[in-house]
C-alpha cells in the first residue's frame, strides 16, 4: 500500500504529465466557486448594508405612518392612501398620554429644486422636522447647529444640509450663513450633516432639512406626518410605548376593537424582517445558479476523469502487475480529482473575493468578504472533488489487470 506522500507524489506527476487537460479541467471549476463566492460575499454585504443603513433608525425609536414604510403588496399602499392623515395634534396626543415615550418628533418629506446663485440641483429631498428630532434622528449635525423649538414655532426660514447638496451647490466652500433657495423660498443654512454615503446606489446626502412648522406654512398643512417615538430604556419600555402608542391612535382615528388598524408602525427590527423575506428567496435563485455552476464543473471533472482512465489503462495494469491494489489505484485517482478541485476552488475564491473588493472600491454595491465564506469554498471544492471523482477512481480500480495490460 502506497504511502500518503507517494500518492500525492505521483498524483501530481500524472498531473503535470497532462497539463492542458488539468488546466481546463481547474478553469471549469474556478468559474462555478468564484461565482458562488461572488454571490455569498454580495449577500451578506447587502443584509449588513441593510441592517447598518437602511434600518438605523437608532436605539429604542419607532415610526407611526398612514402608509407602510415597506409593503410587497401594491394593494395595501393602494387602500392605505384613503387613509386619514396623521397630524400635529396626534403628537401631542401621544405626548401626553404615553408614560414609556421619552421624545416624540414628526417629519414629513417632499422633492424640491434648490439652487444658489447660478447653481440648481434637481430632486432634492426636503423634509421638515420637529427641532427635537436632534435627539431623535441619527444623522449628526457636522457643522453648525441644529434649528431651535423657538424657530420651529415662528416657522423661521433656517435650513440644515446634506454633504451632496453642500458640494453641488458651494462647491465644497462653507454655506453657514449662507441663502439658498428651496423652489420657491429662501432660506439660511445654520449647519450641516456628516456624510451618511449611499444605500444601494442611492445618494443619501441630497437633503435638505427645515422647520416642521415651516415647512407645513410653505407647502400646506394637507400633509401625512410620519412620527419617529424614542422609549425608554429597556425592551419592555419599548414594547410599552408601541402599545400605548397604538391605544391613542387607535382612539383618535375610532378604530374599533377587533378591527385592522388604519396606521402602521416601523421598528429597526421589522425593517430588517422585511428586507430578508424580500431578499431571501432573491438571492436563493442566485445561490441555486451558483451552485449549479459548480456542480457543473464537477461533471467536467468526472468526464474528463473517466477519459484520463481509458487513456491511462496500460499505466493502471503496470501498476497492478508492479503489485498495486485496488485501493492504491482509487486512492490515487481521487487524490488527482481532489486536488485539482482545491486548485481550482483556490483560484475561484481568489477571483470572487478580488471581484467583492472590485464592487466596494469602484461601485457603490455592497459586498462582504468574511473569512468563513472562503471556508465554504474549500469544503466546497473538496466535497465536489470526492463525489465526482469516486466514479471514475471505482471504475480504474475494477480494471482487470490482464486486460489491461493487453491494450494498446
Amino acid at each position: 500500500m502506497l504511502h500518503f506522500q507517494d500518492n500525492l507524489s505521483e498524483s501530481l506527476t500524472a498531473l503535470k504529465a497532462h497539463k492542458l487537460r488539468a488546466i481546463l479541467t481547474i478553469i471549469g471549476l474556478t468559474m462555478g466557486v468564484a461565482t458562488l463566492i461572488t454571490v455569498m460575499t454580495i449577500v451578506q454585504g447587502a443584509n449588513h448594508y441593510v441592517e447598518t443603513k437602511i434600518a438605523n433608525l437608532g436605539t429604542g425609536v419607532f415610526q407611526l405612518a398612514k402608509t407602510p414604510f415597506a409593503a410587497t403588496n401594491f394593494d395595501v399602499i393602494i387602500k392605505s392612501l384613503r387613509y386619514k392623515d396623521i397630524n400635529v395634534e396626534d403628537m401631542r396626543a401621544i405626548a401626553g398620554r404615553c408614560p414609556h415615550c421619552e421624545a416624540i418628533g414628526a417629519s414629513v418629506a417632499t422633492t424640491v429644486h434648490a439652487r444658489h446663485e447660478n447653481k440648481e440641483v434637481a430632486s432634492v429631498n426636503l423634509l421638515g422636522q420637529t427641532a427635537n428630532m436632534s435627539a431623535i434622528d441619527t444623522r449628526d449635525v457636522a457643522t453648525g447647529r441644529y434649528f431651535t423649538e423657538s424657530e420651529d414655532e415662528r416657522g423661521t426660514h433656517v435650513c440644515l444640509m446634506g454633504v451632496s447638496l453642500v458640494d453641488n451647490l458651494f462647491g465644497g466652500a462653507s454655506p453657514l450663513g449662507e441663502t439658498v433657495r428651496v423652489d420657491s423660498e429662501e432660506f439660511t443654512v445654520v449647519g450641516t450633516f456628516e456624510k451618511l454615503g449611499s444605500v444601494l446606489g442611492q445618494d443619501q446626502d441630497n437633503f435638505v432639512v427645515i422647520p416642521l412648522n415651516t415647512y407645513l406654512h410653505v407647502k400646506g398643512t394637507h400633509n401625512s406626518l410620519t412620527l419617529n417615538v424614542k422609549a425608554a430604556p429597556g425592551e419592555q419600555a419599548f414594547e410599552a410605548a408601541q402599545e400605548e402608542a397604538r391605544v391613542v391612535l387607535r382612539a383618535r382615528r375610532h378604530v374599533l376593537p377587533g378591527k385592522d388598524e388604519d396606521f402602521f408602525v416601523g421598528t429597526k427590527d421589522s425593517y430588517i424582517s422585511l428586507w430578508k423575506s424580500i431578499s431571501g428567496a432573491f438571492f436563493s435563485v442566485f445561490i441555486l445558479v451558483s451552485a449549479i455552476s459548480a456542480v457543473v464543473g464537477g461533471i467536467v471533472i468526472m468526464n474528463v476523469m473517466l477519459v484520463s482512465v481509458t487513456e491511462r489503462t496500460k499505466e493502471i495494469g503496470v501498476r497492478r502487475a508492479m503489485g498495486a491494489t485496488q485501493g492504491d489505484i482509487m486512492k490515487q485517482f481521487l487524490a488527482e480529482s481532489v486536488m485539482q478541485c482545491l486548485i481550482g476552488g483556490c483560484i475561484g475564491i481568489t477571483a470572487g473575493f478580488a471581484i467583492a473588493e472590485l464592487l466596494n472600491t469602484f461601485t457603490s454595491f455592497p459586498a462582504s468578504v468574511q473569512t468563513w465564506v472562503a471556508v465554504l469554498g474549500v469544503v466546497l471544492s473538496s466535497v465536489i472533488g470526492l463525489f465526482f471523482g469516486i466514479y471514475p477512481a471505482t471504475r480504474a480500480a475494477k480494471l482487470d489487470p490482464v486486460a489491461a495490460l493487453r491494450k494498446e
